[in-house]
């Protein structure tokens, strides 16, 4: 009890209460007001609107609510809290089917979409001063997860097929001779973030021989890997591990429905070794991911999956040549772009997903068209924060055609190329 001495005079005025003084230190900064998405956004992983199945979706949670509804009364709906049974068993068997996979429904963690798969494999592996590798160019989300663990990631050099073997071996070996081998390696290996390659089978077995010679597990995101429309798609590198080592893989395996199906569904999952999926259990302790998106999904996708995404991917790739060809129209050579400097604009040729990466002249930096593109409802990723060494991407720039019309993609794309060329 405070003393009637020590409270304040009835008649002063109390002084401000600052909150944010009681926060902890290191905090990120606020977040900014929210603003509408603008005309022109080519920023963050949405997809096409007119492919989300709404009406097969809708079908389905009218189903599994008359059927699990009542469960909806325990967490968990009563059941594992690794995620719903139907959904875990969905998922083991498209992966054995489409990605050369073999998986028990007991190997699958299903997660709040592949970002909360990120923090409990970080947590699990990571402590302040760790070393993570990772692909040079790669998921912007990853590096700052990272960095929020006081580790950081060390970047390994791609090329048009993934990680250079031989870069990765020199990459190990430098960091075990210095005493700071890493926790583990992370690779986009199917339709690459942001390149959007996709790694041949026997660079993979490669991968797999480097790692495992010297003790680095590797955590594989594949969360485009759905998405891929050029030649078919490899077996992943857990499946691989699997079927030709023995004893206990070395790989942990994430993927996701948010670019499959949608990504306001937040639905992911983890596939590792029972053990290893029973730790990171352990430590996802949010009572479990929403249970009526895992009922739905399962729902849905037992019947439909596959030929959703089969039209889903033509869809893309429609956009994908719509956008690389007003990228090659606006930036390339003669370009005003392309005049003032010194040089076209580079744009890769992905294998599938929802992203073009560019490579401007050398002394560009993309990020100082940030504001003069906001300023006419242009946004878009600049390279420095999709790259492990923020130089190296300062002349890199992301492009997401996945949620914008083909008029629109060929309109902004003309309208970021005319900011470029003025600033």
């Amino acid at each position: 009890m405070v003393p009637q001495s020590g409270l304040p005079n009835g008649n002063a005025p109390a002084s401000a209460f600052d909150m944010a003084a009681k926060m902890a230190e290191g905090l990120p900064g606020p977040a900014g007001a929210w603003t509408p998405i603008p005309r022109f956004s080519f920023v963050g992983g949405n997809n096409d609107s007119p492919s989300v199945p709404v009406g097969g979706l809708t079908e389905a949670a009218m189903s599994v609510l008359t059927k699990h509804g009542s469960e909806l009364a325990t967490y968990n709906l009563g059941g594992n809290p690794q995620g719903f049974e139907g959904l875990r068993t969905f998922v083991a068997g498209s992966l054995d089917a489409n990605a050369h996979m073999p998986t028990s429904s007991e190997q699958v963690l299903v997660v709040s979409g592949s970002l909360q798969a990120l923090d409990l494999v970080n947590a699990a592996f990571l402590r302040p001063g760790d070393v993570v590798v990772a692909e040079e160019a790669t998921y912007g989300g990853m590096i700052s997860k990272v960095a929020r663990r006081g580790a950081r990631c060390v970047g390994v050099e791609l090329d048009d097929n993934g990680i250079v073997p031989e870069r990765l071996a020199g990459l190990l070996d430098e960091l075990a001779a210095a005493g700071t081998p890493p926790r583990f390696i992370y690779t986009i290996p199917t339709v690459q973030n942001p390149t959007g390659s996709v790694m041949p089978i026997e660079r993979r077995r490669e991968i797999l021989a480097i790692a495992r010679h010297f003790g680095v597990p590797i955590f594989e995101d594949e969360c485009y890997s759905d998405l891929q429309w050029t030649g078919e798609r490899p077996p992943t590198l857990r499946g691989l591990d699997c079927a030709e080592s023995e004893g206990p893989s070395a790989v942990i395996y994430c993927g996701s429905f948010s670019k499959s199906i949608a990504p306001a569904l937040r639905v992911g999952y983890i596939v590792g070794d029972v053990p290893i999926v029973r730790q990171l259990m352990a430590l996802k302790d949010d009572a479990g991911t929403g249970a009526i998106e895992q009922l739905v999904l399962a729902e849905y996708a037992a019947a439909h999956f596959d030929d959703h995404v089969t039209q889903l991917r033509e869809t893309l790739r429609e956009k994908c040549a719509v956008m690389r060809h007003a990228v090659n129209t606006h930036m390339g050579a003669l370009s005003q772009v392309a005049i003032k400097l010194g040089g076209p604009v580079q744009v890769t040729d992905p294998k599938g997903g929802i992203f073009v990466w560019l490579t401007f002249p050398a002394g560009t930096d993309t990020s100082s068209y940030l504001a003069p593109a906001a300023k006419r409802g242009i946004q878009f990723n600049e390279g420095a924060a999709w790259s492990v060494d923020p130089q190296w991407g300062a002349r890199r720039m992301r492009l997401c055609f996945g949620s914008l019309s083909h008029d629109d993609i060929q309109e902004g794309v003309a309208a970021l190329a005319q900011v470029i060329a003025t600033t």
